[in-house]
């Protein structure tokens, strides 16, 4: 499992390091890398907090996504999730944030 940041959305907040347990991604000349990507647990933390959208999980097969791609994208407290799928399918998930732990 690993991220995919895009350096030309990423604006350098930082706070995709800030929330990345396994601390492995810094913020470089103002854009967040990733050194290791092959050591990210696959929490999707900076996924969820990158307010861009330039940090994408990428959904392998051995987790059913068969090449898939994630992104979240935020609007005051509506998280859309994308699905870019393999074959350029797009899939977008609404959660309300202030909804999303009452399971």
């Amino acid at each position: 499992m690993s991220i995919r940041i895009n350096r030309e959305k990423c604006i350098g907040c930082g706070r995709c390091a800030e929330v990345c347990p396994g601390t492995l991604i810094e913020v470089e000349k103002k854009k967040a890398v990733m050194q290791y990507p092959r050591d990210c647990w696959g929490c999707v933390s900076c996924v969820k907090e990158c307010p861009v959208g330039a940090i994408e999980f990428f959904l392998g097969a051995d987790i059913g996504g068969n090449g898939s791609s994630m992104s979240v994208t935020t609007e005051g407290e509506i998280l859309h999730w994308r699905i870019q799928k393999y074959n350029g399918e797009e899939k977008v998930i609404d959660v309300d944030r202030r909804n999303a732990n009452q399971y």
